[in-house]
């Protein structure tokens, strides 16, 4: 098992193949490349974990920049997981996101799994009842 200190988290965001790879390898929904690349570059703050020069994990921010933000894309590939990764890239977010966002910001997430453990110990509640998590896809086919 790889030292801990061999691994690195730092600000950025990957490119739209490591994005894509990223995401895949740990188990979340491919993106298009043609919607990676724009929402990579609206980001509003990301970071990389980062092992012998490679991305192994990611997370990021997105939002309007004063009222409302939304923390998305946490992973980290299965070899690498266990080692506290994510809670490294969640403490690099919520750092961000403390010393740049404005008093009163909303910040959402919707916590896939078991994943919900984690951001309860960043201040994440749930909503319900009073909000409802929801989302919709766009098809693949409807840019026809």
């Amino acid at each position: 098992m790889p030292d801990p200190s061999a691994y690195e988290i730092q600000p950025g965001v990957p490119s739209v193949e490591d994005y894509r790879r990223l995401r895949t390898r740990a188990g979340l929904s491919d993106k298009s490349a043609e919607g990676a690349a724009v929402g990579l570059a609206h980001t509003w703050y990301g970071v990389m974990a980062v092992h012998g020069g490679d991305p192994i994990g990611m997370g990021r921010i997105i939002g309007d920049g004063g009222c409302f933000f939304q923390i998305v894309d946490i992973c980290v590939l299965p070899e690498h997981q266990g080692r506290g990764l994510g809670r490294r890239i969640m403490q690099a977010l919520n750092d961000e996101l403390e010393r740049r966002a404005p008093a009163l910001s909303y910040v959402s997430l919707i916590a896939d799994g078991d994943a919900h453990h984690l951001y309860r110990k960043f201040g994440f509640t749930d909503r319900a009842p009073k909000s409802i998590g929801m989302a919709r896809f766009i098809r693949a086919d409807s840019a026809d």
